[in-house]
């Protein structure tokens, strides 16, 4: 039975899990053409450059909205594409805060002639629809239902794929006055949804060390996990990659990027790790650590600055 009013996790201080107040920072990808993907994410996903920085023969440059960065692409065109069999990044997923924002975003990334379309769903607490850019990373454009309407089943959040019409939406939603605002509306990454090997080692590392709590388990092939009781901020699926060993060094996905708000957060963080004998560095400001499939993730305090982004 569904009680709506059931509370799901993520008030708890227990130091195992992450402060309630963590979220998503920018993603780093690596890219084979830095002028074609800046150009995709510019005019497809309405992102403004921000600054950009070169360090020997890579330019890291890095894209958002207003003073949000939301992805930074490095130039490496000496790697290897992207291969949707290897661990790695499943989409970035960029969290819009209203349905006219997600559709006239939606609606430039369906006229983009580099874009892909590859779906559209109502999960229930969200309103999603999906691209893949030009070097095979996958996106998901998306808006969230307010909390009130999320429902629980056994303190879980309940989450499905229901079918969403693009087009109606886009008749519903789309605004002139919007798609005109283009980068002035807000926006930001609000989850990562990672290929992985198997789901077990990806709870050990991502739910039990990193302390993400899991809001989703009975997904078939894939877990969701949060901090203070969001639907998720990170996913691990199996889909693709099951079975897979370390990634090699390719382009796409370089580095997953989580904010907690104080270093109390950083230092719970550490002792689980050192609990489980995990490598990461401190630099006092984030730990760095990679995952059992060499994904870097870079947990950070607030405040960082572009040039510390930069310098990652």
């Amino acid at each position: 039975m569904t009680d709506s009013t059931a509370q799901g996790p993520g008030s708890s201080t227990d130091a195992r899990f992450l402060d309630p107040d963590t979220a998503m920072d920018a993603v780093t990808l690596h890219v084979g053409d830095l002028e074609t993907m800046t150009s995709y994410y510019s005019e497809a996903l309405v992102l403004e450059p921000v600054e950009e920085r070169a360090h020997g023969r890579e330019v890291h440059r890095v894209l958002g909205r207003g003073s949000t960065p939301m992805v930074r692409l490095i130039s490496t065109p000496g790697l290897p594409p992207v291969d949707p069999r290897w661990p790695g990044l499943f989409h970035t997923a960029f969290l819009f805060e209203d349905q006219a924002s997600l559709a006239a975003t939606v609606y430039r990334a369906a006229e983009h002639p580099r874009s892909r379309f590859a779906g559209s769903a109502d999960h229930l607490v969200s309103e999603a629809f999906y691209f893949t850019d030009p070097e095979g990373n996958g996106i998901e454009l998306y808006t969230d239902r307010d909390r009130s309407q999320w429902t629980y089943v056994d303190g879980r959040v309940r989450m499905d794929t229901l079918r969403l019409d693009p087009n109606e939406y886009l008749r519903t939603h789309l605004d002139e006055a919007v798609v005109a605002a283009g980068p002035r509306r807000a926006g930001k990454v609000g989850h990562v949804h990672l290929q992985v090997g198997d789901i077990e080692t990806a709870r050990a590392f991502y739910v039990d060390a990193i302390g993400f709590e899991s809001t989703v388990e009975d997904y078939p092939g894939a877990l969701f996990a949060a901090a203070g009781g969001y639907h998720h901020h990170v996913a691990m699926n199996i889909w693709n990659s099951a079975g897979s060993g370390p990634r090699a060094s390719t382009l796409g996905l370089g580095d997953v990027a989580v904010i907690v708000p104080a270093r109390e957060s950083l230092d719970a963080l550490i002792s689980r790790l050192k609990e489980r004998k995990l490598e990461y560095a401190d630099t006092g400001k984030s730990v760095v650590l990679h995952d059992p499939w060499g994904t870097q993730l870079t947990v950070s305090l607030p405040g960082t600055t572009t040039d510390e982004l930069l310098d990652r």
